[in-house]
C-alpha cells in the first residue's frame, strides 16, 4: 500500500514539474450543477495528498481497534480454554473418587470451551448415569452428537453404553447393531456387543461374531463364552421347537460345531429333555468313544445316560461294561452308576446290583439318588436287609448334612 502511495506521489510530482519546466501551468477544473471550483495544479496535488492521508489514517485506526478487540477475545477465550481445563481434571478425580454429582458438574459446566468438548460431554454423560440421571444423560448426549455429528463411532460407543447401564436391552442391542455394521472389526465395539447379546440372550447373534472376538479374551474366558453361547442356542432351539427343531439345527452346524463333543454332550441332555430317548441314545453310541481321554466329559456323558430310557440299550451297556473293566476306581463308579441305572431299566436287577455295589463302596462319588435307586435295586432281588441298611446309612447321612449345616449356621450367627 505504501509504495502504491510513493509511485502516486511521484507521478504526481512529474506532473507539476513538467508544466513549471515547459511554461505551461494548468489549472484544474471541478464543474457541479450548482458550483464550479477552479484549482492549480499545485493545489490540487495537495489536496489530494491530503485526502490519501486522512483516509489511511481512518483505516489505521480501524485496525488497531479491531486488533485490539480480537486481541481482547483471544484473551477472554484462553481464559475459559484454561478454567475449562483445569475443572476437567479436577472432574475426572472427582469421578475417580465416586463423587458423580461434582464430577458432572465440573465436566459439563464449560465443555464446549475445552480442548475435546466432545469427550467432556460424554464423561458428563457417564457421571449423570453414574449418579442415576438418565435424562441429564441423555442430554449430554444429544450435545455431544450436535458437535461431532451421528456417525461419530466415540459418541455412538458411549451412547450404547449408557443404554445398557440404563437397562434399555432393545434399544442398545438396535445401536450396537449399527455399530457393527459402522466398524465391524474394532475391538471396543466387540466387547460391547457380546455384554449386549449375552444380557439380552440374543446366542444367534452372539453366534455371528464370537470366531471374531476370539482374541479380544484369555483362552479361558473365551471357552466360558463358547460354551455358554452354545448352551443358550441349545436352549432356545429347545424351547422354541422341541426335538426335531434340535436335530435340524445339528444338521445344520459346520463340522467343528458337529465335532466339538461338549455341544454334543449338550444336544444329548436336551433331546432327553423332549422326551427324544431314541436320538439321545443314537448321539450318545457315538459320542462315547470321543470322549474317553476327557475325565469331565466323560463324567457329564456318564450323567446322562442315567437318564436315557432307550427301547433297547444292550450296545450301550456292552461298551459300559468293557470301559469299566479297565478303568481306574474314580471313573469306574461313574460308568457302574450309568450301567446300574441302564441295567435297572432293562429290568435285570441282578446284574444292577453288582454295579450299585461298587457305587456304594465309594462314598465320596455317591449322589443323590444313588442310595435310593440301590435299595430299590436291592428290593427287587430279595435281599431286604441290605435295602434296609442302605436306606438307615442314607438317612443317618442326611442327618449328619443337617446337623452340620444348622451348625455351621450357628456359627455364621456368631
Amino acid at each position: 500500500m505504501f509504495r502504491a502511495l510513493f509511485l502516486m506521489l511521484i507521478l504526481l510530482a512529474g506532473l507539476i514539474a513538467g508544466p513549471y519546466l515547459a511554461g505551461k501551468q494548468g489549472y484544474v477544473l471541478i464543474q457541479t450543477e450548482s458550483y464550479n471550483y477552479e484549482l492549480s495544479l499545485v493545489s490540487f496535488v495537495v489536496l489530494f495528498v491530503v485526502c490519501m492521508a486522512v483516509v489511511y489514517g481512518i483505516e489505521w485506526l480501524v485496525t488497531r481497534f479491531c486488533r485490539l478487540s480480537n486481541n481482547t477475545y483471544n484473551w477472554f477465550n484462553r481464559r475459559k480454554r484454561v478454567k475449562a481445563q483445569k475443572q476437567t481434571l479436577e472432574g475426572l478425580m472427582r469421578m475417580n473418587e465416586g463423587d458423580y454429582s461434582k464430577a458432572e458438574k465440573l465436566i459439563g459446566k464449560n465443555a464446549k470451551h475445552s480442548d475435546e468438548p466432545i469427550l467432556n460431554f460424554i464423561k458428563a454423560a457417564e457421571a449423570a448415569q453414574q449418579r442415576g440421571d438418565e435424562f441429564a444423560a441423555n442430554k449430554y448426549l444429544i450435545d455431544a452428537t450436535e458437535i461431532a455429528g451421528s456417525d461419530n463411532l466415540l459418541v455412538e460407543l458411549a451412547r450404547t453404553r449408557i443404554l445398557l447401564q440404563q437397562n434399555k436391552l432393545p434399544a442398545a442391542r438396535s445401536s450396537v447393531d449399527s455399530l457393527l455394521v459402522l466398524a465391524p472389526k474394532n475391538a471396543e465395539v466387540l466387547r460391547l456387543a457380546v455384554d449386549i447379546y449375552k444380557k439380552s440372550k440374543a446366542f444367534v447373534a452372539l453366534d455371528g461374531i464370537i470366531e471374531q472376538v476370539e482374541g479380544l479374551y484369555s483362552d479361558a474366558e473365551y471357552t466360558a463364552l463358547l460354551r455358554e453361547m452354545e448352551d443358550g442356542l441349545l436352549d432356545e432351539k429347545m424351547n422354541e421347537e422341541g426335538a426335531d427343531g434340535l436335530l435340524a439345527w445339528w444338521e445344520a452346524q459346520s463340522r467343528k460345531r458337529r465335532n466339538d463333543n461338549y455341544v454334543r454332550i449338550g444336544l444329548i441332555q436336551r433331546l432327553i429333555d423332549c422326551n427324544d430317548h431314541e436320538s439321545a441314545y443314537e448321539l450318545t453310541l457315538e459320542t462315547f468313544k470321543k470322549v474317553e481321554d476327557n475325565k469331565a466329559l466323560s463324567s457329564a456323558l456318564y450323567s446322562q445316560i442315567t437318564r436315557l430310557q432307550p427301547i433297547d440299550s444292550t450296545k450301550l451297556i456292552k461298551l459300559l461294561e468293557k470301559r469299566a473293566a479297565h478303568s481306574p476306581e474314580d471313573a469306574a463308579c461313574c460308568i457302574n452308576r450309568a450301567l446300574g441305572y441302564l441295567q435297572v431299566r432293562n429290568g435285570d436287577f441282578h446284574k444292577a446290583s453288582d454295579a450299585f455295589k461298587k457305587v456304594l463302596a465309594n462314598k465320596e462319588q455317591m449322589k443323590q439318588y444313588d442310595a435310593t435307586m440301590a435299595a430299590y435295586v436291592f428290593e427287587q432281588i430279595g435281599d431286604l436287609v441290605k435295602a434296609h441298611e442302605i436306606r438307615e446309612e442314607s438317612l443317618k447321612s442326611a442327618m449328619a448334612i443337617k446337623e452340620t449345616e444348622k451348625t455351621e449356621e450357628k456359627l455364621t450367627a456368631l
